[in-house]
């Protein structure tokens, strides 16, 4: 039914003309029926039958109404000063004017439309009422005003039209504008957790997978000649793979939970587990030494959870780049922020049996930690010391300024 009823709409302008056409006819029609056999001062015949002249031409303007309001209205306008000026009878020949001024009101362009429709009913008022000035009887002089107030009310429907059109817009823009800023803020929120994920999982692996590499190292060594130190180091390989997977089954459990309540999941790392971080990295053959201060009130998870993941990838990057060396992790909590500092003293002159040390290809270890640091509003430094070695220095406010890693 819809269907059929919007296949039977006429097309604009033939719905245009045929209101032209109504109102053509309907004035010509209208002003004859109303004056047949009354003595009028000035048939519609005169002056060449100017009279039906104008009363077509104000009635057929309007066919152009919404293309050019402006232009429409002057016309209509004009012949009505002409027609009333020249004592043509009284009759409906007003029509078209107010079909004109309705449309100059409502689609026009706001301010500069009600403009001109206000002066244009203010002349044409004053023409009315002197051409009125002797009219017979007086009583007839009601039609005049008529005419004015009537003038008055197709621009102020018109007016109200356009302010309701408007009002409609600008709700429909504020509408799609705000599900634009949903759809972004719900991208972005994406982008986010996509990109912790990584982070996340870029940590725990690299870490896992560098001391993974050492023990292997090791294992593949002494296995024949030290059976006991092969054992203790595939005892590590397999805590420090079911802890990895641990890490990863807690940080990949928000992508299956349902729910979003996050029950039965682990907890991120903190700092409460940096001495079982130091003792991995002890096992995979670094001489490592902890400065830790206590903090006078518990650290934010937010800061404490990006500390240790700064801490693991620190240590990470010497296990895989330098491998046996010193290491010193000083912590010194302040009153606003954490400082980190990690420093090892380089490369030692005999190798690691299993070959770590050895140069690798540039991850993203660096630019991890850094980008942690500044979504919570602190900042990393990393670089070779002067006299060897290489030091990672971080600093994180307290009060985070960016969001929960």
């Amino acid at each position: 039914m819809k269907h059929r009823v919007v296949s039977l709409r006429l097309p604009a302008l033939v719905q245009e003309v045929l209101l032209a056409l109504f109102i053509t006819v309907t004035q010509v029609q209208g002003t004859i029926v109303r004056n047949a056999g009354e003595v009028v001062q000035r048939p519609l015949t005169d002056l060449g039958n100017l009279g039906y002249v104008l009363l077509v031409v104000s009635g057929v303007a309007v066919a152009a109404r919404r293309r050019w309001p402006l232009p429409v209205f002057v016309t209509t306008a004009l012949a009505s000063l002409v027609y009333y000026g020249l004592d043509f009878p009284d009759g409906p020949g007003w029509l078209g004017l107010y079909v004109a001024l309705y449309t100059l009101a409502a689609y026009g362009d706001g301010r500069r439309s009600l403009v001109i429709a206000g002066v244009g009913t203010s002349v044409l008022a004053i023409a009315w009422l002197v051409a009125a000035a002797d009219i017979e009887p007086r009583a007839a002089i009601g039609w005049v005003w008529f005419r004015i107030g009537a003038s008055v009310m197709s621009a102020a429907l018109g007016e109200s039209v356009r302010s309701r059109q408007v009002i409609a817009a600008e709700a429909k823009e504020r509408a799609e504008l705000a599900e634009r800023t949903r759809e972004e803020e719900a991208r972005a929120r994406v982008d986010a957790e996509r990109l912790r994920i990584a982070r996340e999982v870029h940590d725990t692996v690299a870490h896992a997978i560098a001391i993974i590499n050492v023990q292997s190292g090791v294992t593949a060594h002494v296995l024949d000649k030290r059976p006991e130190v092969a054992r203790e180091a595939l005892r590590t390989i397999e805590q420090t793979s079911s802890r990895a997977l641990r890490e990863m089954r807690a940080i990949l459990g928000v992508l299956r939970d349902d729910d979003g309540d996050g029950d039965g999941r682990a907890p991120y790392p903190g700092l409460g587990q940096i001495d079982e971080l130091a003792a991995k990295a002890r096992e995979a053959g670094l001489d490592i030494t902890l400065e830790e201060t206590l903090p006078s009130v518990p650290l934010p998870s937010a800061v404490g959870g990006a500390a240790y993941r700064i801490l693991q990838e620190s240590i990470t990057n010497v296990i895989r780049h330098v491998g046996p060396t010193r290491v010193t992790v000083a912590l010194s909590p302040g009153i606003d922020a954490l400082e980190i500092r990690v420093t090892d003293e380089g490369r030692r002159a005999a190798r690691h049996p299993s070959g770590t040390g050895d140069s690798a290809e540039p991850g993203r270890g660096i630019v991890g930690m850094r980008e942690r640091c500044q979504l919570l509003g602190g900042e990393l430094d990393a670089g070779p010391l002067p006299g060897g070695g290489f030091e990672v220095k971080a600093r994180l406010p307290l009060t985070p300024t960016g969001s929960r890693l």
